[in-house]
């Protein structure tokens, strides 16, 4: 029902996308998403600064290693300063670290709005499309995309200029999540926006982000505004095996996941076990493990001081042994497909003075409104 999806000489089917999600999509995550889809897809890391890049923070550069597995790929790359992201994608494309850049300009988090970037950034057209002409000057044969939101908020809707700036500078596709940056991840995602995108650039494909919580949601998604191809984030936060899902809903298939309890606790002791091994300590990577342990358990019927102690354990055995006092027959808990992740919406857009003032003239913004950090 849908066709390959093409990302310069990338052909990603089904057409589904692993969203960048900061101190989530490393390459231990990224890993079991791609095992459980059998390969398929596209597999995004968590969000790079071109500045730490640039400068070689070595967070930064543990951040973009990739598993040998991983092909294509594929670095979110986040900036303000066209020079900075040049200089960014040159390095990746000179030294050979990715295959394919997107650039973030759909981040929410007052940390980086209120320096111009993310989801404010393309508010300014100008610097929007200085950043694209850099990046995709720079990148030679690398594919560049860009993943957005709607705009600020309802009054400073920036979706279509951007999109229509992103065809004429180059970009290769563009995903876009239905909502303001003012929404966070409250409420519902906009989908008609996505429709509208897809009709306003016809050139490029379009990817739709937001509210896909299931393989069927994603297929209804692409039935309703004619979009390209997915990009999932929260639906899969505790559950990677989403991706086989996704990949068996684009098949045609409905042979969905559906883990009991046993299989989900090996997925976490797994997870938390690649970590350990990507950060070069057990102990590190079961500590960075705990924000997952709710996710993977939502909906089974675990008790608030053992959900308590398995979010504070430091070690695989420990990890493990918690797991084995469940009831680990339970079967998959109904509506545990639901929304997971964060929910919070109507938040107040944190921008620099006078942001909003004009949207093309885009002074004052300097190499000093990069952030020096990467990921979460």
């Amino acid at each position: 029902m849908t066709h390959p999806l093409s990302i310069g000489p990338h052909t990603v089917t089904p057409p589904v996308v692993l969203a960048p999600m900061a101190g989530i999509t490393n390459a231990p995550f990224r890993t079991l998403c791609r095992e459980f889809s059998g390969g398929k897809g596209l597999y995004v890391s968590e969000m790079i600064t071109t500045r730490a890049l640039v400068e070689r923070n070595a967070k930064t550069m543990q951040l973009i290693r990739f598993d040998a597995s991983e092909t294509p790929r594929s670095i979110q790359l986040y900036g303000v300063d066209p020079a900075t992201v040049g200089k960014a994608v040159r390095m990746i494309a000179e030294e050979g670290l990715a295959d394919h850049i997107d650039l973030n300009f759909g981040c929410p988090v007052p940390k980086v709005t209120r320096k111009g970037g993310g989801s404010a950034l393309p508010y300014k057209r100008n610097l929007l499309r200085a950043i694209l002409r850099e990046a995709v000057s720079g990148a030679g044969d690398l594919p560049v995309t860009m993943k957005m939101r709607k705009g600020i908020d309802d009054d400073h809707i920036t979706y279509l200029d951007a999109g229509r700036i992103a065809v004429e500078e180059g970009v290769t596709a563009i995903a876009l999540h239905g909502r303001t940056a003012a929404q966070h991840y409250g409420g519902t995602a906009d989908w008609s926006a996505i429709a509208r995108l897809k009709e306003h650039v016809p050139e490029i494909p379009v990817l739709g982000n937001g509210d896909i919580w299931s393989a069927q949601d994603a297929l209804r998604m692409v039935r309703e505004t004619g979009c390209d191809g997915v990009v999932v984030g929260r639906g899969c936060l505790g559950r990677p095996w989403l991706f086989a899902d996704l990949v068996a809903a684009f098949e045609g298939r409905s042979d969905f996941h559906r883990p009991a309890l046993r299989e989900v606790a090996d997925v976490m002791v797994r997870h938390a076990r690649l970590l350990g091994e990507w950060l070069g300590d057990e102990s590190k990577g079961v500590i960075d493990f705990r924000k997952h342990v709710a996710w993977y358990l939502k909906g089974f019927a675990v008790g608030s001081e053992m959900r308590k102690r398995l979010a504070i354990t430091s070690s695989l055995d420990e990890l493990r042994a918690g797991l084995d006092e469940l009831d680990l027959s339970q079967p998959w808990p109904t509506g545990a497909d639901g929304p997971r992740g964060r929910t919070s919406g109507n938040n107040r857009v944190v921008l620099p003075d006078g942001w909003l003032k004009d949207p093309y003239d885009c002074a004052g913004v300097t190499e000093d409104a990069e952030l020096d950090t990467s990921g979460g």
